[in-house]
């Protein structure tokens, strides 16, 4: 893992960041407001992703160590923006008080249970913060009023990305590459892509040349690994076909 913050932290963040997504979706014009970065969807659609999204991860937190993750919630949210917004502040509350209640190293099933971040509730914890975290520039723009991320946020949120969505055993299928990112505000972090699969690493100054590398403030470049930017809004070095198939790459473990 190439960040560690506090548990408490996180909690933290996950609490703020929903305040933020909560004001966003408030002040929008309509619940039935197009999400642009998220083609197809509503705001309606995006809170209730969200707030079912946190409902889950608490029951699945709850249920500690198993083999596979409780149903989710099939209950739809209410339309209404008040209640809404209610309830997507009990999913949340609810999300927060279990994590509390386990502590930062209780077992739980985790789809990234293969790779480098943990399969526990310090890795669901943060793993959520940055779920909310980009749902809330979601709802920002659906609201046209995105307001730049916190800079330490967004760059634990590059490396939480490679840890948990760039992280896996499964076999590149292609040939072997390294992947370097670069923020503008001092971070660096390197990706492995080989027959053993993909890894994530801090970058070091005796790493090898990359196949291929992007630069951009932390903030771009979180926003380009969950897809809502493209390569042509980052500096592009070196094979930029490697981040294609990366892009493109569905690995089957």
């Amino acid at each position: 893992m190439t960040e560690s913050l506090e548990y408490s932290a996180l909690l933290r963040l996950i609490d703020e960041r929903s305040a933020a997504f909560r004001s966003a979706v408030a002040t929008a014009p309509s619940l039935d407001a197009p999400v642009p970065s998220c083609p197809e969807w509503t705001l309606f659609d995006l809170v209730q992703h969200l707030g079912t999204g946190q409902r889950w991860w608490a029951a699945i937190v709850a249920a500690g160590p198993a083999a596979a993750p409780p149903a989710k919630d099939a209950a739809q949210a209410p339309r209404e923006l008040e209640a809404l917004l209610a309830w997507y502040t009990e999913s949340n509350e609810l999300l927060l008080r279990t994590l509390r209640e386990a502590g930062p190293d209780r077992e739980c099933w985790t789809w990234w249970s293969a790779g480098v971040s943990p399969a526990n509730t310090w890795g669901v914890a943060r793993r959520r913060v940055h779920e909310v975290l980009v749902h809330t520039y979601d709802a920002q723009l659906a609201a046209g009023a995105v307001q730049p991320m916190p800079t330490d946020v967004a760059i634990d949120g590059v490396a939480e990305f490679l840890d948990t969505c760039n992280s896996t055993p499964a076999a590149w299928p292609h040939e072997a590459a390294t992947v370097h990112y670069h923020a503008t505000e001092g971070r660096s972090w390197l990706l492995t892509l080989d027959s053993t699969g993909a890894w994530p690493a801090p970058l070091t100054a005796d790493a090898a040349p990359a196949s291929a590398a992007a630069t951009g403030t932390a903030e771009q470049l979180l926003l380009f690994v969950w897809g809502r930017l493209t390569l042509r809004d980052l500096r592009i070095e070196g094979d930029q076909k490697v981040f294609e198939q990366l892009i493109a790459w569905e690995p089957e473990e």
